[in-house]
């Protein structure tokens, strides 16, 4: 029968998988870190505060897609409150650490990026069945929408819990990770590989999106001369999409691919130089998904802004932002189809009448 660790403090795992760069998280290398930590730590927090505080305060964002990009800047929200936690018990701290807080530091770090994740793919999938049933909005009511939040967060803490509840090698110290002393390599070729999964899902899906707009674009465009506006639907569209995929790339795939090689024990590949940068690039997803999926929709960024400024909501001011209105007030009822390209890009005019006032300006 093997042995079990779990009265260890963390130098006995981090000796055995020779993991000794938590020794070397001293100097210039460590405030560098807390440095760039704290700053994108702080822009987080005021970001995705302000996210959810204008779709609770804006009426016109009272609707399944902007629930769930408040859900999403609540799991970016978490995910520095993550960080921080990982801030103080992270370097020279690591090693002192007991088997219970490590999961702890570690756990809440997998439940923000599970979140945070899976939430991006829930948008996607919304955003997907609208425009496919030629609707600006789901059908999801308010029921469905908060059963879609509680089993997102269900989801991520599951799979934060997963190495606690038994996936590790306290028992088995021969299958233990390098980057995560305690976490077996099996969990983590897991664990890259599905989010691997998930994100190859999310391409899929876009690209279906930009297909769709782009053949119902032609279809229009060869009965109709159309508005400038919507003449340009399609390049708006891919600018957005590479946008969210490429932040999503550059951001998570360095830091699966290096678990996906510590889970293949791959003992050449460098990987403990390089998993500190890897992580705050991971972080960086959090930074930029607020500006991404909200600060682009103009009656969202005039909402957060008279918030900063602490200004009072003016009429004069709601009609110039109407001018520019935002996914929610792009509520054609033309069944052509033509009001969906103009509404899956956020900041197009979907009315006829509009659409023409745009096309003149």
């Amino acid at each position: 029968m093997n042995e079990c660790y779990y009265d260890k403090l963390m130098d006995f795992f981090y000796n055995r998988t020779k993991a000794d760069t938590a020794d070397e998280w001293t100097g210039a290398q460590l405030i560098g870190v807390l440095c760039f930590g704290t700053f994108f730590c702080l822009f987080i927090f005021i970001s995705n505060s302000l996210v959810i505080a204008a779709v609770v305060k804006n009426k016109r964002f009272h609707f399944p897609f902007y629930y769930l990009l408040a859900n999403l800047a609540a799991a970016d929200f978490f995910a520095g409150i993550a960080y921080v936690f990982l801030m103080f018990n992270t370097g020279p701290v690591s090693k002192t650490l007991t088997v219970n807080h490590w999961f702890l530091r570690q756990g809440l770090l997998d439940t923000s990026m599970t979140a945070s994740l899976v939430n991006l793919l829930v948008i996607a999938v919304e955003r997907h069945m609208s425009i496919m049933r030629m609707k600006i909005h789901s059908n999801l009511t308010k029921k469905r929408v908060t059963f879609l939040i509680i089993s997102i967060w269900a989801i991520a803490i599951f799979m934060g819990a997963v190495p606690t509840l038994g996936w590790n090698c306290l028992c088995d110290i021969t299958v233990c990770s390098s980057l995560a002393p305690i976490y077996s390599r099996s969990y983590l070729v897991f664990w890259s590989v599905l989010n691997l999964a998930v994100f190859f899902i999310m391409v899929v899906v876009y690209i279906r999106i930009y297909m769709y707009v782009q053949r119902k674009t032609n279809v229009l465009s060869s009965h109709t001369s159309g508005s400038i506006s919507r003449r340009r639907t399609p390049v708006k569209l891919m600018k957005t999409v590479i946008t969210v995929l490429g932040a999503f790339v550059v951001c998570w795939t360095p830091g699966l691919v290096v678990l996906l090689l510590d889970g293949l024990n791959c003992t050449d590949c460098g990987i403990q130089n390089v998993k500190r940068w890897f992580l705050l690039l991971a972080l960086l997803n959090s930074v930029m998904n607020p500006i991404i999926y909200s600060y682009k929709d103009d009656e969202m960024w005039a909402t957060m802004k008279r918030m900063i400024c602490c200004s009072s909501e003016d009429k004069s001011q709601d009609r110039r932002s109407s001018r520019i209105p935002s996914t929610v007030l792009c509520r054609s009822t033309d069944t052509s189809g033509h009001y969906i390209e103009d509404g899956i890009t956020q900041g197009t005019i979907c009315g006829k009448g509009d659409l023409g006032d745009k096309g003149n300006s």
